[in-house]
């Protein structure tokens, strides 16, 4: 006789999800800011020296800086 399986519950963590889709970068810098029962994060670009951040905004606003940024080989290989 089968058993059948436990089905995972379907209502997904929204702390789990990934809302954002920005390249990986090796510049980038993610600053967790304190907010009540929210993951809120400021982005700041250390390129091209990695000695003066320039602050981009929250993951909303650095979405589109982000994703058209062309400078050469600082992006992760798995997203070039």
């Amino acid at each position: 006789m089968a058993l059948p399986l436990s089905v995972a519950n379907q209502d997904a963590d929204p702390y789990r999800l990934a809302p954002h889709r920005i390249r990986r970068c090796t510049f980038r810098r993610l600053i967790q800011v304190e907010a009540l029962g929210q993951r809120v994060y400021d982005v700041e670009c250390l390129y091209p020296d990695r000695k003066v951040p320039i602050p981009i905004g929250d993951l909303d606003a650095a979405m589109p800086v982000c994703n058209v940024c062309t400078a050469a080989h600082i992006f992760r290989p798995d997203e070039d």
